[in-house]
């Protein structure tokens, strides 16, 4: 996400997230491994990374009916290290967690499942890529269901991997908190979502976010506002804006032809435009992303303003459409908000 983290180790080990970042994202890496500038080692870097505390294989699509009736799923598996050794069996310190959804313009619907690590119930594999948790499934599909939802996609990439950041190495915060991140934001998808008893045959666009790190928020950043946007004209976008004390925005721009252009800080400027009452908070639905160096003023609506995920962390994550200089669809994703919102 992507700054993508969703907080194993508040599930796992219930570290509190005051003071350490949303969902104990900035607390301390102590034995773990940090993120260094390099180059990605393909297909390695595709599996897991047991050094690092926390890692996520990140799905997320946007998917039109023959009727045009517009759908988004969401897949998603983290990883997270209870601690930096690695053991067999139930010894394994890895835990597993699993989020999957399903959003229309009047449903969203979400499911999550928890595994330990080290016996076979989840995990990914480099070549050839797997990722899984019990029956749910990510390699050149995308399967996976819940209560009253199901989706069976096929995945086929139409072009390059992205390195996100500086090659690869996305920061997080002034203080220099980072991840390793790369994308893979050019998937063709195409089969059947359920909702609701019904099948419906999809076809649409995907984008595929890989991020591991040890620690990788400061302690004072409370929740972030991340966007993934494939614009009609081939081009894309990935930009976030992590909240804290002073926000921390970044973005890289993707040619059609899979180019990254990471922009420099204060290029892009987010701002919220309308607000929804969202599971007791104030969200932002509508925003206006500026972007001059490319010609860039568009206009982000949800698809459905209550894309909440109502799980062991709670989020806000949902498809949604762009308006304006650059028209196009995308996900947008959004952590940290209280009851009050901001």
């Amino acid at each position: 996400m992507n700054v993508k983290a969703i907080a194993l180790i508040l599930m796992a080990a219930a570290v509190p997230a005051s003071g350490q970042g949303f969902a104990g994202l900035g607390s301390d890496a102590e034995g773990f491994e940090i993120p260094r500038p390099g180059p990605f080692d393909f297909p390695a870097d595709h599996g897991p990374h047991p050094a690092f505390r926390i890692e996520w294989w990140y799905v997320t699509a946007n998917l039109t009916a023959a009727d045009g009736t517009e759908y988004g799923a969401q897949w998603t598996l983290f990883r997270s290290a209870l601690a930096p050794h690695e053991a067999e069996g139930w010894a394994s310190p890895q835990i597993w967690l699993g989020h999957a959804a399903l959003t229309s313009a009047t449903r969203h619907l979400a499911a999550e499942k928890l595994a330990r690590g080290g016996i076979g119930q989840a995990g990914a594999t480099a070549e050839p890529f797997e990722a899984w948790i019990d029956d749910w499934d990510l390699s050149d599909r995308m399967v996976a269901r819940g209560e009253g939802f199901a989706y069976d996609l096929a995945l086929s990439a139409t072009g390059p991997i992205v390195a996100q950041g500086d090659g690869g190495y996305s920061v997080k915060s002034a203080a220099g908190q980072a991840s390793r991140y790369y994308s893979q934001p050019f998937y063709a998808a195409s089969g059947v979502v359920e909702l609701d008893g019904r099948r419906i045959p999809v076809t649409g666009t995907a984008w595929m976010d890989r991020e591991w790190s040890s620690q990788p928020l400061a302690g004072d950043q409370t929740g972030w506002d991340w966007f993934s946007l494939s614009f009609d004209d081939g081009a894309r976008l990935m930009a976030f804006r992590l909240r804290g004390a002073g926000d921390f925005v970044s973005a890289t721009w993707i040619a059609a032809d899979g180019r990254p252009e990471p922009q420099p800080p204060g290029a892009l400027r987010l701002t919220p435009l309308r607000r929804a009452t969202v599971a007791g908070r104030e969200m932002p639905v509508e925003w206006r992303l500026e972007l001059p160096s490319k010609g860039l003023d568009i206009t982000t609506r949800a698809l459905n303003d209550h894309a909440w995920n109502a799980l062991s962390v709670p989020y806000w994550e949902g498809p949604i459409r762009a308006e304006g200089s650059h028209p196009g669809h995308g996900y947008l994703e959004m952590t940290g908000y209280g009851a009050a919102g901001r």
